[in-house]
């Protein structure tokens, strides 16, 4: 049975005010919705990207649900979930290396997580097939690949409702309601089994995406 444990509409900014940046952001709410976008030009490579983190932590067996509409492409979205120290540590631990938004930071750092990267528009693969990757790290393993249906952006008319699924050995994730992929995690083959966490939304420059209605729920 689901049951809601977080309501966050992302409507102004009092409603991030506990969230942490890490790398520099333009946030904004321009449409009554939290809008992301890089402060530093994307001609910076990985200094001009960064990650918006809820500081809160989620437990296992959950589902997250947001809705997010792309402005302006190119770049990437991306969801962290299950994020903490590879010991063990709360992900803002004064003890883990400082992170700035630059990628291996995430992956080849201090910390354990997955990370759903739903919307690619970056490199061109990226923009001629487009797909929904989930990664592991510790290690930067891409565990599973789905199809991704969001258009590009000049055909985007409104938002899109995101929902991803994270049992302890288990991860789903939808697109208005339809799968892209589902993954069994074996606990072996890419490390142990991530359980309770952070989640965090980073964007890749010169991105510029919309976010909205962050919901949290046990399962």
């Amino acid at each position: 049975m689901e049951q809601l444990i977080y309501d966050n509409p992302l409507g102004c900014a009092e409603d991030v005010k506990d969230f942490v940046l890490e790398g520099s952001a333009k946030i904004s709410f321009p449409e009554g919705c939290l809008r992301l976008e890089n402060a530093l030009s994307a001609e910076q490579g990985q200094k001009a990207n960064y990650v918006f983190w809820c500081n809160k932590d989620f437990p296992d067996n959950i589902m997250i649900t947001w809705d997010f509409k792309p402005i302006e492409e190119p770049g990437l979205a991306i969801l962290f979930f299950a994020a903490k120290g590879k010991n063990g540590e709360d992900i803002f631990d004064s003890g883990l290396q400082k992170r700035t938004g630059e990628y291996p930071l995430y992956h080849h750092g201090d910390i354990n997580a997955f990370h759903v990267s739903y919307f690619r528009r970056k490199e061109p693969d990226e923009r001629q097939f487009h797909t929904c990757n989930l990664r592991k790290s510790y290690g930067f393993y891409l565990v599973t690949q789905g199809a991704d249906p969001i258009p590009d952006v000049q055909d985007v008319a409104d938002f899109y409702h995101l929902k991803l699924v994270k049992r302890t050995n288990r991860v789903e994730f939808y697109v208005n309601d339809l799968m892209s992929f589902a993954f069994d995690d074996d606990g072996t083959t890419y490390g142990d089994f991530l359980r309770e966490g952070k989640i965090g939304f980073r964007q890749l420059a010169p991105m510029v995406g919309e976010y909205k209605n962050l919901k949290v729920y046990t399962i």
